[in-house]
C-alpha cells in the first residue's frame, strides 16, 4: 500500500499515512482539526505485505548445502595444495 505524506497549512502538522490508492484524500488536520489537511508532492513510498517471492530469496526449490570443493576433500595431509590436487 503506498504511503502519503500530508501537511496542514493551518497548524504545520506533519505526517505519513498508509492508504489504499482508491483511498479518498484526508482533509481534517488529526492536531487542529481544521480542514486544511493536504497531501504533499515527496517521493513514493509503499509497503509490502503478505507471502511471496522477494530479490533476496532463492527462485529454486531446493534448500539443500552447496558441494563440497575437490580441495576441502582433499586428505588431511597436504589439505589439497599440493601439486597432486591441482587441476
Amino acid at each position: 500500500m503506498p504511503i502519503y505524506e500530508y501537511r496542514c497549512n493551518s497548524c504545520g502538522f506533519q505526517k505519513e499515512h498508509i492508504q489504499k490508492m482508491s483511498d479518498e484524500p484526508l482533509k481534517t488536520c488529526p492536531s487542529c482539526n481544521a480542514d486544511t489537511y493536504q497531501k504533499q508532492l515527496s517521493a513514493a513510498g509503499f509497503q509490502l505485505k503478505g507471502t511471496g517471492w522477494y530479490a533476496t530469496d532463492f527462485k529454486g526449490g531446493s534448500s539443500s548445502a552447496p558441494k563440497p570443493s575437490e580441495a576441502s576433500a582433499a586428505p588431511a595431509g597436504c589439505g589439497g595444495a599440493c601439486a597432486c590436487h591441482s587441476s
